[in-house]
């Protein structure tokens, strides 16, 4: 184990680049896990991150110290308490974070189970929170159209609360290449003349398409869809949140396999 005291250290400045940067995160392929749960997560699935920081105050705390002891102690750094503040994302953290290299999914050639198609949704909290929805609800493939928010970002991270690592999650992939790999049928929401989500048979595999929050789902998605569903709203607004959207309809899906077994 070693420790970091000076903010002139060459690790220190680098991740403090990262932590100030989505840009450099994505540019290094590197992210910043922070959090017991996030790096209890990456450890859990048999990885090693490239670096452990842990602040001096965290290590009196059991959860710390048990996760300190699965990581190589050569990849361990101990940092003061203020030091580690100018890397936190997170108000009152508790003192740790993992430098991970992201991984790198591989695109299968077809898509024939159910899965989630992104399409230029910009906020990253609710990039964190559809994709946490989508592998609470059994999905194992999430596609990330350009224009939608980096999903390694630390905000995300932090939304997706772990889901990262019981998802492949792909990035930056043409709508042309995504629509000429999918096996499946194409559900999007829509407000305007669609069919209630209840009454739309989604017990079979679909590859659920959500939208940008201001713009929807742009024309290339509805001109691929073979269905559209709309979900009521008896209290008069217009729309739900996309993330609010996603998590009713892959839930009602789970509903609906449920009560045909």
């Amino acid at each position: 184990m070693k420790a970091i005291t000076s903010r002139d250290n060459p690790l220190y400045k680098r991740l403090k680049a990262l932590a100030g940067s989505t840009h450099q995160q994505r540019k290094s392929g590197q992210a910043l896990l922070e959090g017991f749960h996030l790096a209890s997560a990456w450890l859990d699935g048999g990885n090693q991150p490239e670096y452990c920081i842990v602040t001096d105050g965290a290590l009196t705390h059991e959860e710390a110290q048990a996760i300190v002891a699965r990581v190589d102690e050569r990849r361990v750094v101990t940092l003061p308490d203020a030091l580690f503040g100018q890397l936190s994302s997170v108000v009152h953290g508790v003192g740790m974070l993992l430098l991970v290299d992201t991984p790198e999914a591989v695109l299968p050639h077809r898509v024939q189970s159910t899965c989630v198609v992104l399409d230029g949704v910009q906020d990253a909290g609710n990039v964190g929170s559809i994709l946490r929805s989508a592998a609470a609800a059994g999905i194992d493939k999430v596609f990330c159209t350009p224009g939608t928010a980096y999903v390694w970002s630390s905000k995300v991270l932090r939304s997706a609360m772990g889901a990262h690592f019981l998802l492949e999650v792909f990035e930056n992939v043409e709508d042309e290449t995504l629509t000429g790999m999918l096996a499946v049928p194409v559900v999007i929401t829509d407000s305007h003349g669609a069919q209630a989500i209840d009454e739309c048979d989604l017990t079979r595999e679909v590859a659920w398409v959500f939208g940008n929050e201001g713009a929807g789902v742009s024309q290339v998605w509805r001109d691929a869809a073979a269905h559209r569903v709309t979900i009521p709203q008896p209290g008069g607004m217009e729309s739900l949140n996309v993330a609010a959207a996603a998590a009713v309809c892959l839930f009602e899906q789970c509903r609906q396999r449920r009560r045909a077994r």
